[in-house]
């Protein structure tokens, strides 16, 4: 294992945070260490309290402050979370940097290029901070054509039906 994997689930369709876990659940029952970062979904996301429970195999991070997602924030505390949500960012560059888990979920970094939070060259820096093994997992909504060539694996997850909501 001496080649770097990137992995991308991007795409308007729901999933693609839950495909992201599986690959957490797949590497944790292998004996390896996975750390999972969330960015713009609020601190509570209700779908990922259950992974408290597989720490320490799987630890997940949250740097954003608030019970609501980025996105339904008024201007004033979007800034104060832009803040968070950067300090998460660099907590992955440190991650990776230092070798700290075998597996790393970035899920919605994706979503922070479409609200001008970081750059696509922010997200290829991350990428290329280590050459030896490391899974890194990317998840959100748009898959910048500038990131593809860094890119191992990508899943386009899209939306065909949905008639509950």
């Amino acid at each position: 294992m001496d080649k770097k994997v990137v992995q991308v689930y991007y795409g308007t369709g729901k999933g693609k945070t839950s495909a992201a876990v599986g690959q957490c659940i797949r590497a944790a029952s292998q004996g390896l260490s996975v750390i999972i970062i969330q960015f713009l979904k609020g601190k509570d996301a209700e779908e990922f309290n259950f992974l408290g429970k597989l720490e320490p195999e799987i630890k997940l991070f949250r740097f954003e402050k608030t019970d609501k997602s980025y996105d339904s924030l008024p201007a004033s505390q979007q800034k104060e979370e832009k803040q968070n949500i950067i300090n998460g960012f660099n907590f992955a560059k440190k991650v990776i940097d230092t070798g700290e888990c075998d597996v790393l979920v970035l899920d919605e970094v994706l979503g922070l290029l479409d609200l001008d939070i970081i750059t696509t060259d922010d997200i290829i820096h991350l990428i290329n901070l280590r050459d030896d093994y490391c899974r890194i997992v990317l998840t959100g909504r748009n898959l910048p054509e500038k990131l593809v060539p860094y890119v191992n694996v990508i899943s386009k997850i899209e939306l065909e039906k949905d008639t509950i909501g």
